[in-house]
């Protein structure tokens, strides 16, 4: 077979791949040279390149490492995300088969019985001169037409609309993934986060119930007082106030500890009860580590899942302006046709009955009313969109990181402070009831040592809690909390009727 010049052009040009519209480039973002509110936070050199893809793992709790593990692998936000990466992975095989021929076959078989002899002698059927049939006999006969036949099209990518459209989808399937490591970024740290205030409710009413039993053992020794005369009941019912204003604080407290078991459970895609018994029961404030690897702000440009989605964006709608563009410009189709037909099946197959053609053609399209430049301009302003959002999306993670190192820094000292209150208060406490019961001072230095040290204990705690709270933002600013694996999201079995 021969193939004509401007086929061969076609095909050369295609070879070459020579694709109308904008090249992408990665646009520089200029980010500063350091965190400003790192030093603030008397954190230690900053380390390019650490890897943060486990950071919980630096608290020390195995409770904590299990329900991390537990929710990246089941959390339903998780593998909703998986599965948009493979529908987008689909999407690129649609977009390529574009660019390449389609080929279909049919068959048929024909049958065609008539009572007419002339329209059966049209097709070969019938009576044959000189069989001594009349003219106008009217046997009946039987005619059968069998054909098998394969056609190709095929619109060459001649000014590369097609490869753009390949190159956005692919870029859209990098930001899918992206898209799946920020969620686990942002999964990570909202357990970590309930978690910790599961823990910071456990413990508040750790210390509630301890103060209640010191509260206690001194209503008893002021109520023995009160019965032998050396005191009134005054002392006995202000103790009995501030009991049960300390025991009223505890219900609240274990509303808490539900609501944070119930928000875990989602996050592990299970039931609330079925966690329950995992995480109930006494708990303490979460211990703080030692080291605070912050890294360097360009670091964020790589590890910030939502940076490098909103790149891939970018680069998707650079590509798409390309697809806009090559509609300006001609397109060039080949379509092929062949075929076998007979009235016979044992001899259909055969060179004798063999059809062919082929057709090529051109279509530019002169006069569209302006909707080409239309839509170029549209997908140029999609692109400007996206950069911005881009462009966004790296202030947004430098302004989470200098927050979440504020918040660390005010909280950290604020907590070296309560709990030098702490310790004072507890000296304090324990003197005043020792003189209260040795009759050497009065019960309202008692109230006001109780009080005091209640207070004191229970926001340390709080502060505590908060402490490790901000860490897990200031890991998920700096886009902590990923690694390369892509759960397999497998939903329902469908059946296709």
């Amino acid at each position: 077979m021969k193939i004509g010049p401007i086929a061969v052009a076609c095909l050369a040009c295609a070879a070459a791949s020579c694709a109308v519209g904008p090249n992408y480039q990665q646009p520089n973002m200029d980010v500063p040279a350091n965190f400003a509110a790192a030093k603030e936070a008397d954190v230690a050199e900053t380390e390019p390149g650490a890897d943060l893809s486990v950071w919980w793992q630096q608290f020390g709790d195995p409770v904590l490492d299990r329900l991390i593990t537990e929710a990246l692998a089941q959390n339903l936000d998780v593998l909703t995300a998986a599965s948009k990466i493979a529908q987008a992975r689909e999407q690129e095989v649609i977009n390529g088969a574009a660019g390449l021929p389609s080929v279909s076959t049919s068959a048929s078989a024909i049958r065609l019985h008539s009572n007419s002899n002339p329209f059966a002698q049209l097709f070969g059927g019938g009576a044959s001169a000189g069989s001594g049939s009349s003219a106008g006999s009217s046997s009946a006969s039987n005619t059968k037409l069998y054909s098998l036949g394969f056609d190709a099209t095929w619109e060459i990518d001649f000014f590369g609309g097609v490869a753009r459209n390949v190159e956005s989808a692919t870029a859209k399937t990098e930001a899918a993934v992206w898209t799946l490591r920020d969620t686990e970024v942002t999964l990570t740290a909202e357990v970590a986060r309930d978690y910790f205030a599961l823990r910071e409710a456990q413990a508040r009413i750790a210390i509630a119930n301890a103060e209640l039993s010191a509260q206690r053992d001194t209503l008893a020794v002021s109520s023995a007082k009160a019965m032998a005369g050396f005191v009134t009941y005054l002392d006995v019912n202000q103790q009995g106030a501030q009991e049960a204003e300390t025991a009223a604080e505890i219900p609240p407290l274990e509303a808490d500890v539900r609501t944070n078991i119930n928000a875990i459970g989602v996050l592990l895609g299970r039931a609330p009860e079925d966690v329950a018994a995992e995480i109930t029961g006494a708990g303490s404030a979460p211990a703080i580590p030692g080291a605070l690897p912050v890294g360097l702000p360009s670091d964020l440009l790589r590890r910030r899942p939502d940076i490098r989605e909103a790149e891939r964006n970018l680069a998707s709608a650079t590509a798409q302006v390309g697809v806009q563009v090559s509609q300006l410009y001609p397109k060039f189709d080949l379509i092929g046709l062949a075929s076998f037909a007979s009235n016979s099946l044992t001899n259909l197959v055969d060179t004798k009955n063999f059809t062919y053609g082929g057709i090529a053609f051109i279509n530019w399209p002169i006069f569209t009313a302006g909707k080409t430049q239309a839509n170029i301009r549209a997908s140029e302003d999609m692109e400007n969109q996206a950069y911005f959002a881009y462009k966004a999306s790296v202030l947004k993670g430098l302004q989470d990181t200098e927050d979440s190192l504020a918040r660390y820094t005010a909280d950290r000292r604020r907590l070296t402070e309560l709990n030098r209150e702490v310790t004072a208060a507890t000296a304090a406490a324990t003197i005043a009831r020792q003189e209260y019961n040795a009759g050497l001072t009065d019960f309202l230095n008692v109230l006001t040592a109780q009080g005091t040290l209640l207070r004191a204990e229970d926001e340390a705690v709080q502060t505590q809690s908060a402490v490790a709270t901000d860490l897990a933002s200031l890991y998920k600013a700096l886009g902590g909390g990923w690694n390369d694996t892509i759960p397999a999201a497998t939903g329902p079995a469908t059946t296709v009727d």
